[in-house]
C-alpha cells in the first residue's frame, strides 16, 4: 500500500507498492519495478564522488489521473478502472486479512504488469539524481531530502505496509542495502 512521504518538491507524495503480486512501485504518476529501482539506488552509490550523479530507470508514465484508477475502490473490487483497477482484476485483494503480504517473488509478474500498464500509460526513462552539495535526491521532478529519499528505500526494504510476507527481502532489496550500508 502506498504511503505518504515528504518531498522537497511537491510537498507530500504517494510512493509505494500498490498490490502485493507485484513489484511495481508508484510515485503518484510514475509507475516502475522495485528491482529497477533497487538497482538505479545502487548504481547512484556506486558513482564516483562527484558532486552531481544520476541513472536511468525504465518506468512509465501515466498522464492522465483518471487512468491510474482507485486503490481504495479496487480493493474493495468495487471500482476496477485505469491501470489500478486492472491490476486489481487481474490479482485481487486477499480474503484474509493474513494473507495481506507483499509477496518477495512479485517479479514474476512483471510482463503481465507490464502488458497492463501499456494500455495506459507511456513508456518513460525515469531518472534518479544525487546533488551532494544539496543534500537532495531527485526521482525525475520529485526531489527529496536526503533523509525524505532514505525513507523511501527503507519502505522498499521492508515491503511496505503490509511488509514482506514472512519478512523475506528479494535479492535486489537485499543487494540494494548492503550496498547503503557500505
Amino acid at each position: 500500500m502506498p504511503l505518504l512521504f515528504r518531498s522537497r518538491s511537491h510537498g507530500m507524495v504517494a510512493f509505494g507498492f500498490f498490490n502485493i503480486e507485484t513489484d511495481m512501485l508508484l510515485l503518484e504518476n510514475l509507475f516502475f519495478f522495485a528491482d529497477r529501482f533497487c538497482q538505479a539506488v545502487v548504481s547512484l552509490a556506486e558513482q564516483s564522488a562527484v558532486s552531481e550523479k544520476d541513472v536511468w530507470m525504465d518506468g512509465f508514465r501515466i498522464q492522465d489521473p483518471t487512468l491510474i484508477g482507485n486503490l481504495h475502490g479496487a480493493i474493495q473490487g468495487v471500482d476496477l478502472r485505469g491501470f489500478i483497477g486492472e491490476t486489481y482484476r487481474q490479482f485481487p485483494f486477499p480474503a484474509s486479512q493474513w494473507a495481506f503480504k507483499q509477496k518477495p517473488d512479485g517479479v514474476k509478474n512483471q510482463s503481465l504488469v507490464q502488458g497492463l500498464i501499456r494500455k495506459f500509460a507511456e513508456d518513460k526513462p525515469i531518472r534518479l539524481s544525487l546533488d551532494i552539495q544539496s543534500s537532495t535526491t531527485s526521482i525525475d521532478e520529485f526531489v527529496f531530502e536526503q533523509k525524505e529519499f532514505e525513507e523511501l528505500t527503507a519502505y522498499v526494504d521492508r515491503g511496505g505496509y503490509p511488509r514482506w510476507q514472512d519478512e523475506i527481502r528479494p535479492p535486489y532489496v537485499q543487494a540494494m542495502m548492503k550496498k547503503l550500508a557500505q
